[in-house]
């Protein structure tokens, strides 16, 4: 039986890939694969190449021998955290996910627990191969050899998948004989804390608490750091962890081979663990599994909240109030504004701004309080750039998630201009007031700077107050133009083909708009250059800031403005019946 899912398992990687090559006679594609596979090579690719035939990564971050127990110790305490967190979080019983087809002929068909549970271990294999390789090419760059850290990635995520799934059996198993979550929560939290006391005792007794000298500098801390991962409790309590991150960081293949048997040694234990476990799982699978067929159905119906669905929740609260006349624009912004969720809210955004409030008020009476704000103002700055580069990718509670309802927006007495200013306005208010709220505590954090900064950071800010939430929206603008005006090229929706080719599509649509948004913000420059360097003369290279700042936002908003008609236009024109991403 087990070699028949195994052959069921081949047969379905053939099709996929089968699949895959077919659909290459299509141009998007194609080109797409092209781009694609020429970003992976250029950027992963040839590294690794040139790892296997020099034998060593092709990058210059490479662990020294004295810091090999610290960096060993660092990744045995994040495996043990993780794995620890996977006794405490979890409450569900043991699922195995199956799919329709799978439930319907697998759970009738005479096939034992272990030849099921066999049968997702080889499923999570490919996922694991795949996973192993990709961090393999992210992780070249530290020294050894590339073989080495594909093996070692390869068994520190088998080994961790395995002891996900042991651990959701042995929970199983503890409700069945009566103890609760909560129950099981409080005595492994109680354990913990047993053994915590017991470790503090020890560690009080065999290692020298740490004096100004061990934390004077970072070589300093790094050293103090080895003495106590080295000896006292955290030497024997990391030590099986150690042994499966060990392989990994081997510099050299005698090292890797004399990891290599105790590695494998707690892998096999915990496949041990797994196939003994006679845990029943079959109904916990098939809610899962009709979960995950609805999700599926949600996400091709261009549901995107169906994943949520199936979740017993409290209706998300609106932002605002609608009321029940006034313009449509608001009506199609209190809409999308619901899509942005639980996880970026009005009450979390207070949140922030109080906790941003508290450390600036609490870091004035700090001696080195205007090195921190100086530290402070960079960090806003970088993020305010990762914002304008990463914002409009995030929030796409646009026609990039609602293309799939468009015979439902077309249906709405209002002209084209009117409905895509609805739809562009939700992800531009909301990150344009997280902006604003940076700016805010930038603006705070003045009264710290050293002197020579104070007038610098002011007449900055104010130059950015109107021009962020217009380069917002020119920056939603042409992604949303790009969804209207090539449908079928855009990947829309989680249920979108993916592969080298997606990615080689999304490339060639990210250099596209990265033209366009140059040639959108040229006007706007010559406006700041117009109003600048003319008042340069007179007021100094600081103060016209502002003047040009509003120069140039006041172009970036006819071009705004501009973008909003074509958009409508754009939206009128557009044929319901070519499906996004066909």
């Amino acid at each position: 039986m087990l070699a028949a899912l195994f052959h069921l398992q081949y047969l379905s990687a053939r099709n996929r890939l089968v699949t895959r090559f077919k659909r290459l006679k299509k141009p998007k594609y194609l080109f797409g694969a092209i781009v694609g596979g020429f970003y992976f090579y250029f950027y992963f690719f040839r590294y690794l190449f040139k790892g296997f035939g020099g034998g060593q990564s092709a990058g210059n971050l490479v662990i020294s021998p004295e810091h090999q127990l610290l960096i060993e110790s660092c990744a045995a305490l994040a495996l043990f955290i993780i794995l620890l967190l996977a006794w405490i979080i979890p409450h569900e019983r043991a699922a195995l996910t199956f799919t329709e087809a799978e439930v319907a002929f697998l759970f009738p068909a005479p096939v034992s627990r272990r030849t099921l549970v066999h049968f997702k271990l080889m499923r999570s294999q490919l996922r694991i191969l795949f996973s192993a390789l990709l961090l393999t090419l992210f992780s070249r760059r530290f020294g050894g050899h590339v073989w080495i850290h594909a093996i070692g990635w390869w068994l520190l995520l088998s080994t961790m998948n395995l002891h996900f799934l042991g651990s959701s059996f042995t929970r199983t198993m503890l409700l069945d004989r009566g103890l609760s979550n909560r129950g099981r929560r409080l005595l492994i939290l109680a354990l913990v804390a047993g053994a915590g006391a017991g470790i503090w005792y020890w560690a009080k007794a065999t290692l020298p608490p740490p004096t100004a000298a061990d934390t004077a500098d970072w070589d300093s801390i790094q050293v103090y750091a080895q003495q106590v991962f080295g000896s006292g409790p955290a030497l024997y309590l990391l030590y099986p962890f150690q042994l499966i991150v060990r392989p990994f960081f081997a510099p050299d293949t005698a090292t890797f081979f004399n990891a290599l048997p105790a590695a494998t040694l707690i892998f096999l234990l915990h496949y041990l663990w797994v196939i003994g476990s006679d845990v029943s799982f079959e109904e916990a699978s098939l809610a899962a599994s009709q979960k995950l067929a609805a999700r599926v159905a949600a996400y091709r119906a261009g549901n995107w909240q169906g994943a949520s669905a199936q979740k017993k929740q409290k209706p998300r609260r609106p932002w605002f109030q609608l009321s029940p006349t006034g313009p449509a624009v608001t009506a199609l912004l209190w809409k999308n504004l619901l899509g942005v969720g639980q996880v970026l809210s009005p009450r979390l955004l207070i949140v922030f701004g109080i906790i941003l409030g508290m450390f600036v008020y609490t870091m004035g009476g700090s001696i080195h309080g205007q090195n921190i704000a100086v530290i402070v103002e960079f960090a806003i700055a970088i993020i305010l750039g990762y914002s304008l580069l990463l914002g409009p990718q995030l929030l796409r509670m646009d026609f990039r998630r609602n293309l799939s309802s468009a015979d439902i927006l077309k249906t709405f007495p209002l002209p084209g201009w009117q409905i895509a200013l609805g739809e562009i306005l939700a992800p531009v208010t909301v990150l344009a007031g997280v902006q604003w709220l940076l700016l805010l505590v930038g603006f705070a954090l003045i009264f710290f700077l050293p002197g020579k900064y104070v007038t610098l950071s002011a007449v900055i800010g104010i130059g950015l107050i109107p021009l962020l939430p217009l380069l917002d929206f020119l920056l939603l603008l042409i992604p949303n133009a790009t969804v209207l005006l090539f449908p079928s090229w855009v990947q829309a929706g989680k249920d979108s083909p993916r592969g080298i080719e997606a990615t080689g599509q999304r490339l060639i649509f990210a250099v596209g708009q990265m033209l366009v948004l140059m040639l959108a913000l040229l006007p706007a420059f010559a406006a700041f250059s117009a109003v600048y360097f003319p008042m340069k003369w007179a007021l100094g290279p600081v103060m016209p800031i502002p003047f040009a700042a509003l120069a140039a936002a006041v172009i970036l908003g006819v071009e705004a403005w501009l973008g909003v008609m074509l958009l409508g236009k754009l939206f009128d024109r557009f044929d319901v019946t070519e499906e996004p991403g066909s």
